[in-house]
């Protein structure tokens, strides 16, 4: 067994939180293991409880159409969540569901080793610059170390809000060159000093 499918085992049988005892499925994460770029959104819904695939439901469709746009697919690419488990009523993740998680997705970030992060509405942000807010940082790509952190709103929010859908798609047209460039504009960040497992772990 890989690392990578030893990780995705032990995020199936998890139980670190509260949020195990009720779910469907784990939704570990879905697309390459060796992607450039890895999507973090928040947390899985119905669909992805149901499916254990992350963004199946309308925002994901929405997702999927918005990489359609820039020719990519969801295959090509690594799609994972803050949290592994589905929140009741896909309520907002709790600071002890997020600390769970947080080594599974250090790990993952470890073996993906993405050029680009694309955080997903607030929750994901936060977990690499906290205390700042989406609707000032989106569209503005930065370092966390070697990486590439670009801030973009959740596409659920898309959905509420159909006026954000324009700033969205905006965001998403500049994701081909950040990923060739390596985002040579992009504010700096925190280093991590001793890998991103060790760095997530001090938020």
């Amino acid at each position: 067994m890989s690392d990578f499918d030893q990780l995705v085992s032990e995020i199936n049988g998890c139980t670190l939180c509260t949020l195990s005892a009720k779910r469907t499925r784990a939704v570990p994460g879905d697309g390459s293991r060796t992607a450039d770029i890895m999507f973090i959104g928040e947390g899985p819904g119905f669909y992805e409880d149901r499916d254990g695939l992350p963004f199946v439901g309308p925002a994901g469709k929405l997702l999927d159409e918005l990489l359609m746009s820039i020719g990519l697919s969801r295959q090509e690419v690594y799609i994972t969540n803050m949290i592994k488990c589905r929140a009741p009523n896909n309520r907002d993740p709790l600071p002890g569901e997020i600390d769970a998680c947080r080594p599974y997705l250090a790990r993952q970030l470890d073996l993906i080793a993405p050029k680009v992060i694309v955080t997903l509405g607030r929750f994901s942000f936060a977990r690499f610059f906290p205390g700042e807010t989406i609707s000032e940082a989106r569209g503005k790509p930065r370092k966390w170390g070697d990486i590439t952190v670009y801030p973009m709103y959740h596409p659920a929010a898309a959905l509420h809000n159909p006026r954000l859908r324009g700033v969205i798609e905006a965001d998403f047209r500049n994701l081909p060159a950040l990923i060739e460039s390596g985002a040579p504009e992009a504010e700096p960040g925190p280093a991590p000093q001793k890998g991103s497992a060790e760095q997530l772990s001090l938020f």
